[in-house]
């Protein structure tokens, strides 16, 4: 909780009833019966109407004036509110004759406003009498025959006897000891699903205001929200009695009484003794230190087969803000999701709780009290201390370090008599997507099939593994989970720690030879191996013997060139390394001994 600051503080009245003296050279009122007629419930300009016609009557007879007279010069357009008998007042005067206009007290002179109550013979009566029906803010001038003042003898000399007297009155402030606190909503959010109670902890704007209007003191000059606890005596009472039942959101003129506010004492310069506080208050957050997580399932897709554990890695969108909608941050902004592992304190406790028994796609609304979250230090300039949290979340994907690459047939030829294996030559068309369906790449792009060799370290490892053991014809889906995939650091267009789906199709599939090899046999090879080589028998072999002989080979089934390769080329390297002495034709003699190591890889069988 901030310390108090001025305003709803905590100082309180202790005798709430006790009416401050007159001015310091009035002596005691005359205590005389009420017998001004009662004009509360006229028309302000009715009855200053009436008064100004008995100034006139009084004046045309030439007599003594018989009763005050009122001339109400300033009345506010609004006044919810006239003295009435009993009613406390506070107000400025300044009192003159009105023979000579000679001033005799001034409450302005003293810089303090008068306090009274009305009706009671605490005033002279032709004060009691001149204040009735006054509203707030209301100027009027009020004059006073002797008779309903200091009469024939006068006071303390100041005042001579059978003088009149001229009050000129500013009303600041009314209230009656019966007075209850009221309070108004201005305006409502149109869900509320939870409205303050005692014990409850409270973030609010406000703005402080005596029933004058004058500014005491405001929250927003300051940005910063005024926090307490609701009922607990950290505020005024006035204000535990105000605040309760609203909802975040809503706004709210509360009206105080004085002897439910500072009382006699005031506060410091600021709030006047005995005054009526208005507060104009916008409640900003509500918590209780018992409440847990709110978590609100928005949407969950069809078929969540897997969701979130402690130890997964989860990459999600967000939108943070605090209850009153204001947001504070926001992962679409950065255009990068916000990536941790669940349940190892990476994140704030609510958020690490809240991130467990997700599906991928989920989307939930997480609401996080603060001790929570950031608790009562808040995050600089970002967080307030003790902010309530609502997390706006989008679940992308999620990982376990231990997966493995996820592999689901859709679709399988009723012949699959030849599968991709390694070395293999092979071509495939496929789509490349994030979990959340968002399409990074695809084969379609390039108006063709991709080609691959398989075991050749030309793809990531987790496409590898998808696009083995699979018949032509066949269809996958695949799950490449990023230590399979990219990986931490992610690649052009993929997102870092990214989970893969790919969409495969095999539509090509030529068998190939072992890493290091230009041709295998597919059986065994010819023995002996130079007769069948000299195609005419004249006992040598130049290039286009030897290109024949191979490309027979290969079309009878009995040997299998390197695909994805120019066999001219391949069969031309072959014969190089075949020719020893580089004559341009290979002789019996240079053919590698039987059973060496490149003789026995002529008789692999790859099937």
């Amino acid at each position: 909780m901030e310390s108090a600051l001025p305003g709803p503080g905590i100082t309180r009245l202790q005798n709430p009833f006790r009416v401050g003296g007159g001015p310091a050279a009035t002596p005691p009122a005359v205590v005389l019966p009420l017998l001004a007629p009662r004009l509360s419930q006229m028309d302000p300009i009715i009855s200053a109407l009436f008064f100004l016609l008995h100034v006139a009557a009084a004046d045309c007879t030439g007599g003594p004036l018989v009763d005050v007279i009122i001339d109400r010069y300033d009345i506010p357009r609004v006044c919810p509110r006239e003295v009435q008998t009993e009613d406390f007042i506070r107000y400025h005067f300044n009192g003159s004759l009105f023979a000579d206009g000679k001033k005799f007290d001034s409450s302005h002179d003293r810089g303090k406003a008068f306090i009274s109550q009305v009706g009671l013979g605490r005033l002279i009566t032709g004060m009691d009498r001149g204040l009735q029906g006054m509203c707030v803010n209301e100027r009027r001038r009020i004059t006073v025959p002797p008779h309903l003042a200091f009469g024939s003898i006068g006071a303390g000399g100041i005042i001579p006897a059978d003088a009149v007297l001229v009050y000129d009155v500013l009303l600041l402030d009314i209230w009656n000891a019966e007075d209850k606190v009221q309070s108004r909503t201005i305006s409502k959010p149109e869900t509320c699903t939870r409205t303050t109670a005692p014990s409850d902890f409270l973030r609010y704007h406000y703005n402080g205001t005596l029933l004058s209007g004058e500014t005491f003191d405001s929250s927003h000059s300051s940005n910063k929200t005024y926090d307490a606890y609701l009922g607990q005596g950290d505020l005024i009472p006035g204000m535990d009695e105000g605040l309760v039942g609203m909802c975040v959101g809503e706004r709210r003129i509360i009206i105080v009484p004085p002897f439910l506010a500072y009382g006699e004492n005031g506060y410091g310069t600021t709030v006047p003794p005995q005054a009526t506080l208005v507060f104009e208050v916008l409640l900003v957050d509500v918590f209780n230190p018992k409440d847990d997580l709110i978590v609100e399932v928005k949407e969950v897709p069809e078929g969540c087969t897997r969701r979130t554990v402690a130890g997964d890695y989860i990459r999600y969108h967000y939108n943070g803000t605090f209850q009153d909608g204001v947001a504070f941050d926001s992962s679409y902004q950065r255009n990068s999701t916000y990536n941790t592992y669940i349940g190892m304190g990476y994140v704030i406790r609510g958020m690490d709780k809240a991130l467990q028994g997700l599906c991928m796609g989920e989307k939930r609304r997480i609401t996080v009290p603060p001790h929570l979250a950031y608790g009562e230090e808040g995050v600089g300039e970002l967080i307030p201390g003790s902010a309530v949290l609502v997390f706006d979340i989008h679940v992308i994907d999620f990982h376990n370090p231990n997966d493995a690459v996820e592999i689901k047939v859709t679709h399988k030829p009723q012949e699959c008599n030849v599968i991709s294996e390694a070395d293999d030559l092979i071509q495939y068309c496929y789509n490349c997507s994030l979990m959340d369906g968002t399409l990074l790449y695809s084969s379609d792009q390039f108006n063709s099939p991709s080609t691959t060799t398989l075991g050749g370290n030309k793809v990531i490892q987790g496409l590898e593994e998808g696009l083995s053991g699979m018949c032509v014809g066949e269809k996958r889906e695949v799950v490449v989970p990023p230590h399979w995939g990219h990986g931490e650091n992610g690649a052009a267009g993929v997102p870092k720690s990214a989970v893969l789906l790919f969409e495969l199709e095999l539509v090509e599939l030529q068998k190939g030879v072992p890493e290091g090899y230009m041709f295998v046999w597919l059986g065994d090879g010819p023995d002996p191996l130079f007769p069948a080589m000299d195609l005419n028998g004249d006992k040598e072999v130049p290039l286009e013997e030897f290109s024949s002989f191979i490309m027979i080979q290969v079309k009878e089934g009995k040997g299998r060139l390197r695909p994805g390769l120019d066999s001219d080329g391949i069969i031309k390297d072959m014969f190089d390394n075949q020719d020893l002495n580089k004559d341009g034709r290979i002789i019996e003699d240079e053919l590698k001994p039987e059973g060496d190591e490149e003789s026995e890889a002529t008789k692999r069988d790859e099937l």
